[in-house]
């Protein structure tokens, strides 16, 4: 009995999704819940795993737009018996194989005597010149002359010859190109040759369409500040041994961001809230984004909560996201709800950025690199690790004092690591 592949519902508004990778090949072995292809919609990337085990046969193969619930594969129960081979097949092989090789007569590769007819080959002089053979014009006139196969040896060996002596000058022969000439045109690459096209995925499409319409439709300013990270980076260097044998996460920089931009948001409720059919919505929790860089493009699953989560709470739910990701297990309500959005640009070196809101969001905050600078520090000169951030808002609803007050609390908490514990 054979098992249906079929695209699986991701969410009530989606009603296609993209065929992106059978992770099989057509014919394969597979067992049951084993991952056979990735599909793709404008928000998620999804494995499909097998329903059950057998022999996998494609019916739609990758690259093409699929519709939810279409099959697209089946699994059979079996590997399908193979052709029995027939008597007189493994006769003529046998008799192939035993013959020597001297004895075979002389053939043209594609040139058959037929059977019982009596029907000889084709003489030597009425084959015609094998067109797959690399030849020069000049050898191919001699092998025509000559009646050669360039199939059955070269050319000038063939004819006793040793290779035509390159001339001094090289001179145009029966009017063809010179020996100076440029390559023909043929051997010239095309323009088409240079550029690879690839079609954009629904989720590359999804990116593009946020992005321009969050340029378009909202009035995005942006503000900086600078924060000096040697007490975070301290506290973590103390405890962070500690922190992963009492909660087996490691104690990463996004949780003491997190924290900080919880209790900014709780001061400054104007960058936790939206526009929506001329209102302004406000939110009384803070469900914080945090955007992960994948394959396929930047997804941001959001951290329901946050107010209520704690430091391990915080890492372990970011941990889960990322291991999601790398499985294609991300599901969309993994996505749906948030109303604040961090960014981390530092990871890949960014020193400065400007985020692009992620829409109908009011406030997005960039995370950058640490790199150690000179700042004065009670009238002296010091070496500390500092980092730039970026707080990117809707004007329409968050103004510049608003934005200002944000980020300054922010740095205040991340310079005095221990209010976050103390919520002051």
């Amino acid at each position: 009995m054979a098992i249906d592949i079929s695209i699986p519902s991701v969410g009530e508004s989606v009603q296609e999704a993209f065929l992106a990778e059978w992770l099989k090949q057509d014919g394969d072995r597979v067992a049951k819940d084993e991952p056979v292809l990735v599909i793709e919609t404008d928000k998620v990337t999804l494995e499909v795993n097998a329903a059950g085990g057998g022999v996998l046969t494609i019916l739609v193969p990758a690259g093409g737009t699929v519709r939810i619930g279409e099959v697209v594969g089946r699994i059979a129960d079996r590997k399908k018996d193979a052709a029995p081979e027939t008597a007189d097949t493994v006769a003529d092989v046998g008799e192939a194989a035993a013959a020597p090789e001297a004895a075979k007569p002389d053939r043209i590769p594609g040139v058959e005597t037929s059977a019982g007819t009596g029907t000889r080959d084709t003489p030597e002089e009425e084959r015609p010149l094998r067109r797959d053979i690399p030849l020069s014009p000049s050898l191919r006139r001699l092998a025509r002359e000559k009646k050669l196969d360039p199939a059955r040896a070269p050319v000038p060996s063939a004819a006793g010859m040793d290779p035509p002596a390159r001339p001094e000058k090289p001179a145009a022969e029966d009017g063809g190109v010179s020996a100076a000439a440029p390559p023909p045109s043929s051997a010239i690459p095309d323009k088409e040759d240079a550029i690879t096209r690839t079609p954009m995925s629904p989720i590359r499409k999804r990116i593009a369409e946020r992005l321009l319409a969050a340029k378009q439709n909202t009035a995005m300013l942006t503000t900086f500040n600078e924060i000096d990270m040697h007490r975070v980076i301290e506290w973590r260097t103390c405890h962070k041994a500690r922190f992963t044998e009492t909660h087996a996460i490691a104690l990463g920089f996004m949780s003491f961001f997190i924290k900080a931009c919880v209790y900014a948001l709780q001061e400054v409720p104007a960058i936790n809230a939206f526009i929506e059919d001329g209102h302004i919505i406000h939110h009384r929790c803070q469900h914080i984004g945090v955007a992960v860089g994948s394959e396929r493009g930047l997804v941001v699953p959001v951290l329901r909560h946050a107010e209520k989560m704690s430091f391990a709470d915080i890492e372990k739910a970011i941990a889960d996201y990322v291991d999601k990701i790398a499985h294609n297990r991300l599901a969309i309500s993994d996505l749906e709800g948030g109303t604040f959005t961090v960014s981390n640009g530092g990871i890949y070196g960014s020193l400065l950025s400007t985020p692009i809101l992620n829409t109908p969001q009011s406030g997005i905050l960039g995370m950058h690199k640490i790199q150690k600078r000179p700042v004065v520090v009670d009238e002296k000169i010091v070496i500390r690790p500092m980092m730039y951030v970026a707080l990117s808002y809707d004007h329409r609803i968050v103004d510049g004092k608003e934005a200002v007050t944000f980020l300054r609390r922010v740095k205040e908490r991340l310079e005095a690591p221990e209010r976050l514990l103390l919520a002051v």
